[in-house]
């Protein structure tokens, strides 16, 4: 599988034996990403290739995260030392719809009333007038 950041800058290619990703609910993630959680694909690091290495960041005494410091995509979680494995976020993937969630991390900082929001009401980008229009303005269609 491939993937990258938003702005194309940093790319990968990986080999996935399997469609298990998680969620992790960490107070560093939920910082790290300005997100509820995050969704990550663990994996062996010799299995991962880099046309261009992300660049790194120390984010707490254990452990480091890649990122695109011209987009700021998050792109890995990496433990500094005694790990043959990393984490990449599955948002990263091209085709990041295969993967499906098997468990949750550090439950102790969830925020619950965010895991599981079925119900709650949907507009698709192509149905908001605003969105959609500044789209079809600035790149003549809408995203994929």
């Amino acid at each position: 599988m491939t993937g990258g950041c938003q702005c194309g800058r940093i790319r990968y290619r990986a080999e996935v034996d399997s469609d298990d990703a998680y969620l992790c609910h960490c107070r560093m993630c939920q910082r790290a990403t300005g997100g509820v959680s995050i969704a990550f694909r663990s994996m062996k690091r010799a299995d991962l290739q880099w046309d261009r290495e992300p660049d790194r960041y120390r984010s707490s005494p254990i452990a480091e995260r890649g990122f695109c410091s011209a987009c700021g995509t998050p792109l890995t979680f990496e433990f500094l030392e005694g790990s043959d494995h990393l984490d990449l976020t599955v948002g990263s993937f091209d085709a990041p719809y295969r993967f499906k969630p098997t468990h949750h991390f550090s439950p102790e900082t969830w925020h619950e009333d965010w895991l599981d929001t079925r119900g709650l009401p949907a507009t698709r980008v192509d149905e908001n007038p605003s969105t959609r229009d500044r789209w079809i303005k600035a790149v003549g269609k809408l995203p994929d």
